[in-house]
């Protein structure tokens, strides 16, 4: 059985003047959007990027990291997480602000959402998707998060990181290794910050598509249940959506679990839900496909952690898909 209280005790021993707040056998349903999942046996909130360069050098590199950012698109799985889990304070890394005529930068803990209005108040076209992505910049870098016909990686100009060893890294656009909804940078990098760049627009034009990215999202999307947005990742040249729709899963339930009538690349927590309600039938949404139309569906959906005792999820194909 994990002890968070002893890890925690031990992380406290080698820390010395942290500033950010730590905790032992923390509630990770608290923080997901899907409202499920075990605890973290360390949950640690930095205060800024020194801190966390303090926190990462402290931890022995046998002790497993997790980070996370607000939670939007995290399935925490019910038996918890093992190790420190690290997640960015608003406070610490959520700050915003124009560093040029053309240029933002934004805290990785800052919402996507916020990203896009401090765009329209500095005049700068090109980021309004991030109005309708309900996520952190933290995310939309490692997933290179987009929608709208725009990506993550159109915007970024560098990334600032902190490694396991607490050493601090400044990452260029190329070195982030784009492709859709992917980024090769190391797994090992937390990232901090980045720096965007937009083009000058006027503010009318860029309310008027953020307007309508509001629109569709309201009108198509379950905005108003615990769900963790798109569950899987589009295939080449084709639609997720379309692909389970076809395969009849549109409402499928398995427990608490539901394929969103309304949008179904959306799982919802309909009140009752477990984490592994909720990947079985990710998994059996899957095999369906795959089984109507000969496509794999890879999943948009983070998932980390432990299944409870007793608990089994039959990956389809493979845990990482």
């Amino acid at each position: 059985m994990r002890d968070g209280a002893a890890l925690l005790a031990d992380l406290r021993a080698g820390l010395g003047a942290f500033r950010g707040r730590l905790s032992a056998d923390a509630g990770m349903d608290k923080i997901t959007w899907f409202r499920v999942g075990g605890p973290a046996d360390v949950l640690a909130m930095p205060a800024d990027e020194d801190d966390l360069a303090l926190l990462m050098a402290a931890i022995p590199r046998n002790v497993p990291v997790t980070v996370v950012g607000i939670g939007s698109n995290l399935l925490v799985r019910d038996g918890g997480v093992p190790g420190i889990v690290v997640r960015l304070s608003a406070k610490g890394f959520g700050a915003v602000e124009r560093v040029s005529e053309t240029r933002l930068s934004a805290g990785t803990a800052c919402p996507d959402k916020r990203l896009a209005a401090a765009a329209l108040d500095a005049g700068l076209a090109g980021f309004h998707f991030y109005h309708g992505i309900p996520g952190s910049v933290g995310g939309a870098l490692r997933m290179n998060a987009g929608a709208n016909g725009t990506e993550t990686c159109d915007r970024v100009v560098e990334v600032h990181a902190v490694d396991r060893e607490g050493h601090k890294h400044v990452l260029s656009q190329q070195e982030m290794g784009y492709a859709y909804r992917h980024s090769s940078a190391s797994k090992d990098l937390v990232f901090t910050r980045a720096i965007f760049e937009g083009e000058p627009g006027d503010p009318a034009e860029i309310q008027a598509r953020m307007d309508e990215v509001q629109h569709h999202r309201e009108t198509v999307q379950p905005v108003k249940e615990k769900t963790g947005g798109s569950t899987f990742k589009n295939p080449d040249g084709g639609s997720a959506w379309k692909e389970v729709d076809a395969a009849g899963c549109r409402g499928l339930m398995v427990g608490g679990a539901q394929m969103s009538e309304m949008h179904c690349n959306f799982m919802i927590n309909t009140g009752h839900a477990t984490a592994c309600d909720l990947e079985t039938l990710g998994e059996t949404v899957r095999k369906r496909v795959r089984d109507t139309s000969g496509t794999t569906l890879q999943w948009e959906i983070k998932r980390i952690g432990e299944f409870a005792d007793g608990q089994v999820v039959r990956p389809f194909l493979n845990a990482d898909g």
